[in-house]
């Protein structure tokens, strides 16, 4: 298991929050996270093994953005409390189309802002889990400390 680093110690070392996580692959490889206070998306579309960091192109994210992704982010976190709990299975998660309107209403008005523009920086992320559940209305349990890239 991963260490765990409370709320205080990760703001004092300069990691941001994590808002929204919409892919993950031997670590976080899209999603909505804090960058220099901020938030912005981020996506890695590098998921070789070759370094321990990982680098993302992040840009910032609109404020209708940023309140769809969370929407959306917590009907998935709890579908995912219900299902920990035994009393949802995989077949209702609702990523899977058709099964939460709303969830798939706001695919469609997220898709245009997930994509990365031309002008969107890159930066390396280094990752640090939180306490508490891994899935959580607020986000998931881990916080980014970003870098400039190469």
């Amino acid at each position: 298991m991963a260490e765990t680093w409370d709320e205080a110690q990760l703001i004092a070392d300069g990691f941001e929050r994590v808002y929204a996580e919409s892919e993950w692959y031997d670590g976080p490889r899209a999603g909505l996270a804090d960058v220099d206070g901020r938030p912005h998306y981020f996506l890695s579309e590098d998921y070789s093994h070759a370094d321990l960091a990982d680098e993302y192109s992040v840009w910032p994210a609109s404020d209708a953005a940023v309140e769809w992704e969370r929407e959306q982010w917590a009907i998935f976190a709890r579908w995912n409390e219900r299902y920990e709990a035994g009393t949802a299975g995989p077949e209702t998660h609702p990523g899977e189309g058709g099964i939460d309107a709303r969830y798939d209403e706001l695919n469609l008005l997220l898709a245009q802002y997930r994509q990365a523009p031309d002008d969107a920086r890159r930066l390396v992320g280094e990752v640090r889990f939180g306490p508490g559940a891994r899935y959580r209305v607020e986000g998931p349990d881990y916080w980014f400390r970003w870098r400039a890239g190469r």
